[in-house]
């Protein structure tokens, strides 16, 4: 995944830009960037934040980094923002999204006369090089802007940051969230709606799908209407969005209090659930545990406590075994609470399955009598192709797949996949005592899709729930 920032302001804006994009690190742990464009021109600093927080990279760079316009960008992939010369004129570009036709655009802009592009390691195209190619094949940055949103196959969501202001564009149908903010003389615009608030801005508004706004320090001009179709990914308000962000008026904390809500509801039809603490795996499934707790009227507990003090940020390596280790010494067991206890524990979702069953046995070896496991959302079935917000590479990286796998070999049809997406079908049924009999647990019971989507509370056609059905 990854975060974006930016700030048009009539003073300097170098540290509302500097704090609102620091605010985005939980969205990406590889890379962080700055761009202003002030007196001297545009300047740009990129540094690796694998092992460093952002703060302490670009604590540094402030002094050089002096404008009064600025994007920044948090990112698990591409450097970025990337400044650029064409004949549109000297500009910044900085995006969120995913790509899936790159070949296809490689060869559309060879055609419209584009010569090269620099090439990253590992032989790849930077994604966004290739969006600041598109925009730049057309004769003003909107109509660019409308073409990137046209050919991309995926996501695109962007700023673009000129001499005269900052062009604001959201994906065509919405998938990642733009938030305006205003205060006295600055506008600014965040993937996180947080972000401003403690540099003294106000929500201003919310762009809708494939909108494109032109920020200046005085004004936030729309030079393209929103779309009607939406489809926002519900996983934002699940898993990575912030506790404090609010999508489409919805906050993330409140909706993950619904989940837990559900969950007890369904569990209160269950004879055999009787445990005697709820938890959540920090961070994301503590809300969601205090949803349920509130809920059952089961005591909310924590068994276990995240060591922050060299953890303060969701570091994980690429390396699927480093980040397995990673996992492990973050969590510290509290015996006293899991000694001769039945515990509910909750996660936000299993994909591999490899982190909670170690947390489970971890919770047996400290005295665990058992050990019951509600995730806050559906079975994950199928990869995203829309957001980089799993580091699978397959779909058989998902235990789901994997059990389908075994049960019907590997040529599996739609059909019999949506059977195993139907809470209701003897398939998901035998699927979830598999899956509970490989990772070890007393029992296991999912949220439901039909529960999620009525937990965020938006209409389920302006949602995208392709990971959960393939939809």
């Amino acid at each position: 995944m990854g975060g974006i920032f930016g700030v048009a302001s009539k003073s300097s804006c170098t540290l509302d830009l500097f704090f609102g994009t620091d605010y985005h690190s939980h969205l990406g742990t590889r890379r962080g960037g700055l761009a202003v464009y002030g007196p001297n021109g545009f300047n740009r600093s990129i540094h690796n934040i694998e092992n460093t927080p952002f703060r302490t990279k670009f604590d540094g760079d402030l002094n050089e980094l002096e404008g009064n316009l600025g994007i920044g960008c948090i990112s698990d992939n591409e450097p970025q923002p990337l400044l650029v010369q064409s004949h549109l004129g000297s500009f910044a570009i900085t995006t969120v999204g995913k790509i899936n036709n790159m070949d296809e655009l490689v060869d559309i802009s060879y055609k419209n006369g584009c010569t090269h592009f620099l090439e990253m390691s590992g032989g790849s195209i930077n994604p966004t090089e290739m969006v600041a190619s598109l925009i730049n094949q057309k004769s003003t940055i909107v109509e660019g802007i409308q073409y990137v949103q046209e050919l991309v196959d995926g996501s695109m969501t962007l700023l673009l940051l000129t001499p005269k202001g900052i062009y604001a564009a959201r994906d065509r149908v919405g998938r990642t969230p733009v938030i305006l903010g205003k205060k006295e003389d600055a506008f600014c615009a965040s993937f996180e709606s947080f972000a401003f608030f403690n540099l003294g801005y106000e929500t201003y508004r919310e762009l809708g799908p494939g909108e494109v706004v032109f920020l200046t320090p005085e004004s936030a001009e729309t030079l393209v209407k929103p779309r009607e179709e939406m489809k926002i990914c519900s996983f934002l308000w699940v898993y990575y969005g912030y506790p404090t962000s609010t999508y489409e008026g919805i906050n993330v904390e409140e909706m993950r209090y619904e989940c837990g809500k559900k969950l007890a509801q369904r569990d209160a039809q269950r004879e055999n659930v009787k445990p005697d603490l709820v938890a959540g795996v920090p961070d994301s499934g503590i809300a969601h545990a205090i949803g349920y707790a509130n809920e059952s009227g089961i005591p909310f507990s924590r068994p276990f406590i995240k060591y922050t003090p060299t953890w303060p940020r969701s570091f994980m390596p690429t390396q699927q075994s480093q980040r397995n280790l990673i996992a492990r010494m973050k969590l510290i067991p509290v015996e006293a609470l899991i000694k001769n206890k039945s515990l509910l524990l909750i996660d936000d979702s299993i994909v591999r399955g490899t982190q909670l069953r170690e947390t489970t046995e971890f919770l047996y070896s400290s005295g665990a009598k058992e050990v019951h496991i509600r995730p806050a959302c559906p079975p994950l079935l199928f990869g995203c192709p829309y957001l980089n917000f799993s580091r699978s590479k397959s779909e058989m990286d998902l235990i789901t797949r994997r059990i389908i796998a075994d049960r019907e070999g590997d040529n599996v049809s739609e059909e019999v996949l949506a059977d195993y997406a139907n809470p209701d079908s003897a398939n998901y049924k035998e699927m979830l005592e598999e899956i509970g009999r490989q990772l070890n647990f007393t029992t296991l019971h999912y949220h439901r899709l039909d529960d999620l989507t009525t937990s965020i509370g938006l209409s389920p056609c302006k949602m995208c729930t392709h990971c959960f059905d393939g939809k």
